[in-house]
C-alpha cells in the first residue's frame, strides 16, 4: 500500500501528464494549496479512466464500471480513509478541507449523464450537466482556496461554466470524432449551422453560430470576476491567470475565422508564461 505523500505524489504525476495547462496554473499557489488541488484533480482524472474504459464497452457496462468506483468512493469517504492509491490523497483533501459530500455527487451524476447522452436539446439540458462537470468544479477548487462567500461560490461555479463552454467550442471537431456535440441542438438549428456539422466545413450560420457561443461564454467570464477579491492574494492571481489563459482561447477561434474543423486552437506558450510572469510580479507587489 502506497503511503499519503506517495498518493499526493501519484496525483500531481496525473495532473502533470493529462492537463499541463492547469498543472502550469496551480504554480501561483502556496505548495499546502496546491497539493490538494492535485489531489481533487486526480480523482477527476480516476472517474474519468473508469467511466471512459475501455472505449469498446457498451453505455451500460461503462455506467456500471462508474456505479461501482461511486460506491467504492463513497464507502472511503464515509469511513474519511481509503488505501486506494489516487483516492487516499482527494479523500485526505475532502475530509480536510470539509468539502460536502453532495458536490461529488453532482459531479458523478454528469459522469453518468455524459455516458448516456450525445448532444442536448437547448441551453438548460448543456446546463445541468455542466453543473456537475464544471460549476461543482468551480465549488470544490473554491473551498480548498478558502473562501466561504455566496457571492464568490457563484462566480467560480460561472468561471467553471466558462472554461468548459471554451472547451466545448474549440474541441467541437473532436466531438465530433467521438460521436459528442455540446453546442445546443436548438442553437445549432436555430443559426442553420446543421450543414457545417455534417460537412466539417464552417458555413455563414456557423460562423454567427460560434459568434453568439463566444459572447456567452465572454460574459460568463466577466461576470466571474466580482467573487475575485474574496480569495487571498495567491487564490486572487490563480483564478485571474486561469481566466485569462482560457479567456485567450476564444481569441484564437476568432483569428482562424471560426474554422474550429481545420485547427485546434491552442494559447501559445509565451502568452501563458507572459500570464504567470505577470501574476508573480503581482504577487510580491
Amino acid at each position: 500500500m502506497v503511503t499519503l505523500e506517495e498518493s499526493y505524489d501519484i496525483c500531481k504525476g496525473l495532473n502533470k501528464r493529462f492537463d499541463k495547462g492547469y498543472y502550469f496554473l496551480s504554480h501561483l499557489l502556496p505548495t499546502e494549496k496546491r497539493r490538494h488541488i492535485y489531489a481533487l484533480y486526480g480523482l477527476y482524472r480516476y472517474a474519468r479512466e473508469v467511466s471512459d474504459k475501455p472505449v469498446s464497452a457498451s453505455p451500460e457496462d461503462r455506467i456500471e464500471s462508474l456505479e461501482v468506483f461511486a460506491e467504492r468512493f463513497f464507502t472511503d469517504l464515509g469511513t474519511g480513509i481509503s488505501e486506494e492509491p489516487v483516492l487516499m490523497a482527494a479523500i485526505d483533501t475532502i475530509v480536510k478541507f470539509d468539502i460536502p459530500k453532495e458536490y461529488f455527487g453532482r459531479f458523478l451524476n454528469s459522469m453518468r449523464m455524459d455516458i448516456e447522452r450525445s448532444s442536448f436539446g437547448d441551453f438548460s439540458e448543456l446546463s445541468r450537466y455542466m453543473d456537475g462537470s464544471a460549476g461543482v468544479v468551480g465549488e470544490i477548487v473554491q473551498a480548498v482556496l478558502g473562501v466561504s462567500s455566496d457571492l464568490a461560490i457563484e462566480n467560480a461555479r460561472e468561471l467553471g461554466i466558462a472554461i468548459q463552454l471554451t472547451y466545448f467550442i474549440r474541441d467541437i471537431s473532436t466531438d465530433l470524432d467521438r460521436q459528442k456535440i455540446y453546442i445546443p441542438q436548438d442553437e445549432i438549428e436555430g443559426f442553420g449551422a446543421a450543414p457545417a456539422f455534417e460537412s466539417r466545413k464552417p458555413n455563414d450560420g456557423f460562423k454567427e453560430l460560434l459568434k453568439f457561443e463566444i459572447a456567452r461564454t465572454r460574459d460568463l467570464y466577466e461576470r466571474s470576476k466580482a467573487g475575485d477579491k474574496y480569495f487571498d492574494q495567491s487564490g486572487q492571481k490563480c483564478i485571474s491567470a486561469t481566466r485569462s489563459v482560457n479567456s485567450q482561447i476564444l481569441d484564437r477561434i476568432e483569428s482562424v475565422d471560426y474554422d474550429v474543423f481545420s485547427v485546434r486552437v491552442q494559447v501559445p506558450a509565451l502568452n501563458k508564461l507572459r500570464v504567470l510572469a505577470g501574476a508573480r510580479l503581482l504577487r510580491n507587489t
